[in-house]
């Protein structure tokens, strides 16, 4: 017979789809980043996950990210070609003044220093990692810029194709996922939603983390 779930199972597995359902968006999506295993859409997710690490908001984290790639900065070759002041100017018009200048400098070693140690290509740092996020974390981290949480922001979205490393849970999102009642536990965390919601609800925990409206509108 099937095992019948507890009412404090059931509670969860319902505030965890109307996390997912109603601030499940990831930070992929936001940007415009059809996330996929290949060499651009990583590099614009390294991108992404670098500016949000920053003390600026999110929004316009997201909307520098954005004019980045409306500017053709969509991979470490583009990217290292352009001008320092071209890499300004695209933050500008994302309204990312106040890091700028030394973003700039940041994007344009990073994408120098992925062309010359792995070809441009991030999918090399999986193959390194071989499923070990710590290890890919320490990887990510080798680039200026791009620190602890840098790393973080990088790997949850990245579990959505590179799936070894999920479930990728870090100490934020489980600090959301205890705000709302639900288990800091990974493994205990991703089994309250569908495989492919994972993302989703991770992304949710993250935002019950930093926004208050979320823990109101999910927990009434």
């Amino acid at each position: 017979m099937p095992q019948r779930r507890s009412a404090r199972q059931v509670n969860r597995s319902d505030t965890a789809a109307r996390l997912v359902s109603r601030h499940g968006t990831t930070w992929c999506e936001e940007a415009g980043i059809r996330l996929a295993d290949k060499p651009s859409p990583l590099w614009r997710l390294f991108v992404l996950s670098l500016l949000l690490s920053a003390r600026i908001s999110s929004d316009i984290a997201v909307a520098a990210a954005r004019e980045l790639s409306k500017a053709g900065m969509r991979t470490p070759h583009a990217t290292a070609q352009a001008t320092w002041q071209q890499r300004v100017d695209a933050l500008g018009r994302g309204h990312y003044r106040r890091y700028d200048e030394r973003t700039s400098t940041q994007l344009g070693e990073a994408a120098q220093q992925l062309l010359d140690e792995d070809r441009g290509d991030l999918r090399r740092l999986r193959h390194r990692a071989d499923g070990d996020a710590s290890v890919l974390e320490r990887e990510l981290q080798r680039f200026k810029g791009v620190g602890p949480a840098g790393a973080a922001i990088f790997c949850r979205e990245a579990q959505a194709v590179w799936t070894e490393l999920s479930p990728y849970v870090d100490d934020l999102a489980a600090d959301g996922a205890q705000r709302l009642g639900l288990p800091r536990s990974a493994d205990a965390l991703v089994r309250l939603v569908p495989a492919r919601d994972v993302v989703r609800l991770v992304a949710g925990c993250v935002r019950a983390a930093r926004d208050d409206a979320v823990v109101d509108d999910i927990r009434g």
